[in-house]
């Protein structure tokens, strides 16, 4: 949101009080708390009929200084909020005659006390400012809505803080976004819509963002909070919401991995997911026909044709239409769900429904949560109502806990029949206007919060019937802290090329904003994809944390496209189950540190400016490079870090510092191990799940003479199994180990 014409005039419609200068500085325990003046203040005069800003810094963690502005301190404040994890942590407070300041671990905040000027700096630990808020950066704008006469009883109050970017600073981040990665230049507005991946909406909004400086800003607020980046100010990322006080964390990690990882520390780390879950996933389609027999020639197709398939779907239309949702298998078309569950569980898959929080007025169950007020309400107590997806339906009201626990008891018998999993589709459109929840929480800042208590509340659900650590939502919407109840996958899609890339832009920024498990639509949802784009988006898909094959108006079974479809797809999944050795301890750090598995190159190299703006590539955890292929001629340009990298699939030696044109098969893309590296590769390609150290193979690339190597590999559960260290000595290489599991050990240089 912009408030400016230029650099020095407001817009006329908005008084603006910016914080000029510090006229007060005291400490309250643990908090340094200033009092800014909106007006220079040179006579005792000038203390009357101006506002003042009350600026209080505190530190939840060790190296994040959480920043509070208030205006008018008695305005009414209703959540809902964020949650956050704060622990024991006593910051350094001092006060002098030039300057307070408030120290948390690495990180501090120095505020100038002089007069007419104000400056805060936030200062890493070798002492160096790496961002500031400064002139006409803090701010309260009130918006003239009926004239100057009645601005206080009639205008709009917004909050502003604006902090500086340096040159080549470059910022990552707020949530699920398609277009450009990089989000310089940028508007931004923090409100979950259901878009498309083609437009500026995103499903998934988070008021988080970092930079390739080392730190990370979290503005605490669930509302329609607006980032300016490097837009309205070229020079800074200015950040606005609507109200009277504005919470905001700095974060310095010093690193973006270490970042990431403070934030996910405050805000919630992912739960770690079943194994099971990184197989791979096919889906019946949206607007398809099926039935048992369809839904049986799918997966007997995939097994005819040595497709290992770990997770079947039933989309929308498990329930009869009108009646979504009532969480009753539509007879017509399956009329013995249990029988047919238990047959496809009897085949080692797992079993996954979709479900949303809207109930229609056709389903039974509307008129039961009418009557018991499980609906939200306009402010007349009607049930607020649409036909916008569902006919007449209304939305569960996911404040009320006997609401919760109706849904939750619906649900729960769909989970008793022989359901795994549950795609959590929508939870975006949410009504802001004239509408009350049981709560009383505000329903500006329930429009984004909502999806956060609706997945968490099903999250919570499954691990109550499925057990710790066997958990997993499909999810389609979030916000801050959703990354608590993964995995989420990047919505609706279009079968193109372009698409595809847009997809994994969207990727990468939830990398960067916590996420550390994300899927998509391979070949997209909308349309149904050429051959070419298939098989390439397979490769990009069974590369990505979860994969799953999803669509419209038509299904996704790789024969379907042609005969070369099916063998990338088998390559693909039968090459992902053998890496889960690796890539299951990198989802045991994901869940642990907080660090996603997929990452983006700045990410893992945040020295190499070459990486900055990378958004066609990125890292699966530490030591593995994937470059999909977004040409229908196979050809991929790519870069490589300085250093020494091998080709999986060739075994080429390449040397970093450099880019790179290949001409890729469909079987093959530019998958790259970074030299010095002990791969564990598995022995079993049929299933995700499976005694990763069993047979494991571990794979030596360019380990130097007397290098060692240490990996470890989890069991199934996510456990430690046992370390194993790799050593070159001459031509051979030396394993300590405390496994009592056959392993061989192999020089791939």
């Amino acid at each position: 949101m912009k408030f400016t014409n230029g650099y020095w005039m407001t817009k006329p419609e908005y008084r603006t009080l910016f914080a000029t200068q510090c006229v007060r500085a005291w400490r309250e325990e643990n908090e340094l708390v200033l009092l800014a003046a909106t007006r220079p203040v040179s006579g005792r005069g000038d203390v009357l009929n101006s506002g003042t800003l009350e600026v209080r810094f505190s530190s939840p963690r060790r190296n994040i200084i959480r920043v509070r502005i208030t205006h008018f301190a008695g305005a009414a404040d209703r959540g809902p909020y964020f949650t956050t994890f704060p622990e024991d942590n006593t910051p350094e407070i001092a006060i002098a005659e030039d300057s307070a300041s408030l120290t948390s671990g690495d990180l501090t905040v120095r505020a100038l006390r002089a007069e007419g000027r104000w400056q805060v700096d936030f200062l890493g630990k070798d002492g160096k400012v790496l961002t500031s808020s400064g002139y006409h950066g803090m701010a309260r704008a009130l918006r003239e809505e009926d004239g100057p006469a009645s601005l206080e009883k009639h205008g709009k109050s917004y909050m502003i803080d604006s902090l500086d970017l340096a040159v080549g600073e470059t910022v990552y981040g707020l949530g699920e976004r398609f277009g450009a990665y990089v989000k310089n230049g940028q508007s931004v507005d923090m409100w979950n819509a259901d878009g498309g991946t083609a437009s500026e909406y995103a499903y998934k909004n988070s008021p988080f963002y970092m930079t390739n400086r080392g730190y990370g800003v979290f503005v605490e607020d669930a509302s329609d909070v607006s980032f300016e980046v490097a837009s309205e100010k070229v020079e800074r990322v200015q950040f606005s919401l609507p109200g009277e006080r504005m919470t905001y964390d700095v974060i310095y990690g010093g690193s973006p991995k270490e970042t990431v990882s403070l934030y996910t520390a405050l805000t919630g780390r992912p739960a770690l997911l079943p194994a099971w879950s990184f197989g791979l996933w096919l889906s019946t389609s949206f607007t398809t026909n099926y039935d048992e027999t369809t839904v049986t020639s799918f997966i007997d197709g995939m097994a005819q044709r040595d497709i290992p398939l770990s997770v079947f779907h039933f989309d929308c239309y498990w329930m009869q239409a009108y009646n979504w949702c009532d969480f009753v298998w539509d007879p017509a078309v399956f009329p013995d769900p249990e029988g047919m569950l238990k047959r496809y569980h009897d085949r080692g898959l797992k079993l996954c429904c979709w479900i949303n929080p809207y109930v229609a007025q056709a389903s039974p169950l509307f008129a039961e949560g009418a009557e018991h007020g499980y609906f939200i309400k306009t402010t007349d107590g009607s049930i607020w109502q649409t036909d916008m997806w569902q006919a007449g339906m209304a939305i569960l009201d996911v404040t009320n806990p006997a609401a919760r626990d109706w849904y939750c008891g619906k649900i729960r018998h769909v989970l008793d029949q022989g359901i795994d999993c549950l795609k959590t589709d929508f939870g975006e459109r949410i009504p802001v206007r004239d509408v009350v929840y049981h709560d009383g929480s505000d329903p500006l800042r329930m429009h984004n919060y909502y999806t956060f208590l609706y997945n968490q509340m099903i999250f919570d659900l499954l691990k109550q019937e499925k057990g710790e650590g066997e958990a997993i939502l499909f999810a389609r919407s979030a916000t801050a802290g959703g990354q608590q109840f993964p995995v989420h996958w990047g919505g609706d899609n279009s079968a193109s090329y372009v698409s595809m890339a847009e997809t994994l832009r969207a990727g990468l920024s939830m990398s960067h904003s916590g996420f550390g498990f994300w899927s998509h639509d391979i070949s997209g949802f909308e349309q149904t994809a050429p051959a070419d784009v298939y098989k390439r988006w397979a490769a990009f898909g069974l590369l990505s944390s979860h994969s799953r094959l999803h669509g419209s108006t038509s299904y996704r079974v790789p024969w379907l496209f042609d005969e070369e479809s099916v063998d990338v797809v088998r390559r693909f999944t039968k090459l992902k189950c053998t890496l889960m050795p690796y890539l299951y301890q990198m989802a045991v750090e994901a869940h642990e540190q907080g660090v996603p598995m997929m990452r983006p190159m700045m990410m893992e190299f945040p020295g190499d400016p070459a990486c900055d703006y990378l958004d066609r590539q990125y890292m699966m955890g530490d030591r593995l490079l994937v470059a999909p292929v977004f040409d229908p001629e196979g050809k991929v340009t790519y870069y490589v870090p300085d250093g020494e990298w091998y080709h999986f699939f060739t075994g080429e030696k390449i040397t970093g510092g450099c880019w790179r044109t290949e001409t890729c098969d469909f079987l093959s893309l530019p998958l790259l191990v970074r030299g010095g590296t002990v791969l564990p590769v598995g022995a079993c390609d049929t299933r995700p799940d499976y005694d990763y150290a069993d047979g494991v193979e571990l794979r030596a690339y360019g380990l130097k003479e007397g290098q060692a190597y240490t990996l470890s590999i989890p069991t199934v559960k996510g456990a430690p199994y046992a370390d194993y260290t790799v050593t070159r000595q001459g031509d051979a290489l030396k394993v300590d180990t405390g496994a009592d599991k056959p392993f061989k050990a192999v020089s791939m240089d």
